[in-house]
């Protein structure tokens, strides 16, 4: 073999470590999007061991207008307080633009939810979600998560007439 020649175990050896990055980022991209969606089914299941299990320790969640969490636990307590005031949720995310960065990532996602205030009845509410995400000891969560309203809109006359979840109108 000519010394200006690349032996074949050199290829092989980089070619895996291309595919291992590529892999990594593939598999990052699909976590991160899993954190997203599990979010909207924590809330709308009133699912506190689903939503404690997504945040790190030291995370932060500021929803303006409807509150502020730090820590699993603050988190948990603002969660609580608004499934007792919105007691049906139904959250819609979609377009998630994700930023990797090693260890760490960013992602901006839209949101749509109605949702029932016991104050105000049905609501609907769009936004963009801000958020921050890193892989420690291999598992990526959330280290924080703040919220955009974009708009609120009474649904004034608007009732589920059939389903699991129909609710009276206060």
């Amino acid at each position: 073999m000519s010394a200006g020649s690349i032996d074949l175990q050199e290829i092989v050896a980089m070619n895996l470590e291309t595919l291992e990055k590529r892999l990594d980022r593939m598999e990052s991209r699909l976590a991160i999007e899993s954190l997203i969606w599990t979010y909207a089914q924590a809330y709308d299941r009133v699912d506190e061991a689903l939503l404690q299990s997504i945040w790190h320790v030291d995370a932060t969640l500021d929803l303006p207008g409807f509150g502020h969490g730090t820590g699993r636990e603050g988190i948990l307590a603002m969660a609580r307080e608004s499934w007792r005031k919105m007691p049906h949720m139904h959250h819609w995310m979609a377009n998630p633009l994700i930023e990797l960065d090693g260890e760490s990532a960013t992602a901006i996602s839209q949101a749509d939810c109605l949702f029932h205030d016991i104050e105000q009845g049905p609501v609907q509410a769009a936004g963009l979600y801000h958020d921050r995400f890193e892989r420690r000891d291999g598992e990526w969560r959330f280290t924080e998560r703040r919220f955009e309203l974009m708009f609120l809109v009474p649904l004034q006359n608007w009732k589920p007439t059939a389903g699991s979840q129909a609710f009276a109108r206060s």
